[in-house]
């Protein structure tokens, strides 16, 4: 039986940023951005708003129509340069959710410089499962939704895999390593950048 998926909308908003905020609350990269606990869980879905916002205003958000999941996609344009050093977009971040956490942009900055540039791609920022669901396949249903649409226009896309788990769930996906790991400062955690080519489709 196949997974029934929706584009998200503005109405979609809380659902998205408690969804996001339940399946990182225990993620390493939101460990390391906000290492306190009881700071986590009054900060953490500050965060995962404000990366909603950006994503439904530029980029395409996927849900379960059950709600039990989604994905966050942006395309990024063949002349785009994520690494700009006067991108203020991880600064204005920060100053919206916890001015005095400099990890907020720290992350926002060090992701934006190893993200490659050169070739229009599919970026897949981030995807949530609600706790009681993952394991059932909902995470690798809405990232093959749109690997399929990938292959057949021809367009690669690209990831971060915050954890081990999720980087064996992206390689049976297709992605692979493209440069060093990520490894976040002062004792961090590592992300492993990974890019998928499109893959030739077949005719009958």
């Amino acid at each position: 039986m196949g997974v029934a998926i929706r584009t998200a909308d503005e109405g979609d908003r809380e659902l998205v940023v408690r969804l996001l905020d339940e399946a990182f609350q225990d993620d390493p990269v939101s460990g390391w951005v906000f290492p306190g606990a009881e700071d986590r869980r009054a900060r953490h879905p500050g965060l995962m708003g404000a990366f909603t916002d950006i994503v439904l205003e530029a980029g395409r958000i996927d849900v379960t129509e059950d709600g039990s999941a989604c994905a966050l996609w942006m395309s990024v344009p063949a002349d785009d340069h994520e690494g700009d050093a006067e991108d203020e977009g991880p600064a204005q971040v920060r100053e919206a959710v916890d001015p005095d956490n400099e990890r907020i942009e720290q992350i926002g900055r060090l992701t934006a410089a190893i993200h490659p540039s050169g070739r229009a791609h599919e970026y897949l920022w981030m995807i949530g499962v609600a706790p009681g669901r993952q394991g059932e396949g909902l995470g690798t249903a809405l990232i093959e939704a749109v690997l399929d649409r990938c292959d057949r226009e021809g367009l690669p896309a690209y990831l971060e895999a915050s954890s081990a788990r999720s980087r064996t769930l992206y390689e049976r996906l297709g992605f692979e390593q493209i440069g060093p790991v990520l490894d976040l400062p002062e004792g961090g955690p590592s992300m492993w950048p990974m890019w998928r080519e499109p893959r030739a489709r077949t005719t009958p």
